[in-house]
This record gives structure tokens, C-alpha cells and sequence, in this order.
């Protein structure tokens, strides 16, 4: 697994709040699919730790979390099915016949919708009620927001670096 290029952390030397999360979050985004490179389709779909998740259910999972996060929770649009990354048993899955380019494709999509609805709004900025949140005392700010998105990607990719590696060997960020 060989470094993508244009992934890379923003600057050590940046200080506003805004482009520090904005530019972590997109290293994240692009790290997740930097992981995916190269893996071999029955290894995007096979389950390597004993909780039963692929990398490609993880793929889909972060898809719907930007959506249930920004589009639904932040700007309250009307969502279908916005826990669709969940199965009837609630664990993440992907439906028969979705390829791994079509997931790709989704993700990067709604990674550009985030990215817009983001930069339309301040870090103050309270998410709207009637997507996600009922009423004005349950909505987080458009900060809060982004450093859970933030710490949800370092976590998973945390995670998918153990499955690359116990799929191939392959290490490093």
C-alpha cells in the first residue's frame, strides 16, 4: 500500500477551528479509501475480526453517517431510511449486487454534499429542527457535529488499519 497522492494532513501550522476540522476530516475520508486500495473484492467483503464487519459494510456505514449527520441532522433534510447501512439484525450490510465502485461513488458523493452543506454554515451555527432533531433544545452545533464525524473516522480507520493489515500485511497511514 503506497502513500495516495494529495492525501495529506493539513498544515501543523493552521489555526482556525473551521479549516483544521474540514481539513481532518477530508485526510480521514481519503485515508478510509486509500485503506480500500488494492484490496481484492473477497477481502472487501470478507470479515476479518470477530465482530463481523467488512470494509465494505464500514464503506457504506461512513456513507450514511455523513448523510444522517449532515443532511439529515444538520440541515434536517428528508432522508430515506437514514439507518439503511443497518441489516435486520442492526450490524451493518450491503445489499446483494452493490459493487465496490458503486459504494465508492456513493461515499465520494456524499462526502461533496457534507462538504457543501458545511460550508454554507458557522461552527456556531445550531442544526436545524425537523430532519434528525424534534425540537431547538436537541440540536448540537455544526462544530460539535464535525469533531464527532472526525472522531468517528479516526476510529474506524483505526480499525480498518488492523483488518489491511491482517489482509495483507499492508501497514502505515
Amino acid at each position: 500500500m503506497t502513500d495516495a497522492p494529495g492525501r495529506a494532513e493539513p498544515s501543523h501550522r493552521l489555526a482556525d477551528p473551521r479549516e483544521l476540522l474540514a481539513g481532518q476530516l477530508d485526510y480521514y475520508r481519503a485515508t478510509l479509501l486509500h485503506k480500500l486500495d488494492g484490496m481484492p473484492d473477497g477481502e472487501l467483503r470478507a470479515a476479518r475480526l470477530p465482530s463481523g464487519w467488512t470494509p465494505l459494510e464500514l464503506l457504506r456505514h461512513l456513507t450514511h453517517v455523513e448523510r444522517r449527520w449532515l443532511c439529515w441532522g444538520f440541515a434536517a433534510e428528508q432522508v430515506p431510511d437514514p439507518w439503511a447501512d443497518d441489516g435486520p439484525d442492526g450490524r451493518w450490510y450491503v445489499p446483494d449486487g452493490v459493487t465496490a465502485e458503486q459504494l465508492r461513488a456513493e461515499f465520494t458523493a456524499q462526502c461533496e454534499r457534507s462538504r457543501a452543506i458545511a460550508a454554507g454554515a458557522g461552527l456556531e451555527d445550531r442544526a436545524a429542527v425537523g430532519g434528525r432533531f424534534p425540537t431547538a433544545e436537541d440540536t448540537p452545533t455544526l462544530g460539535w457535529i464535525l469533531l464527532h464525524l472526525l472522531q468517528e473516522y479516526a476510529r474506524h480507520v483505526g480499525q480498518l488499519d488492523v483488518v489491511r493489515e491482517l489482509a495483507d500485511g499492508a501497514v502505515g497511514e
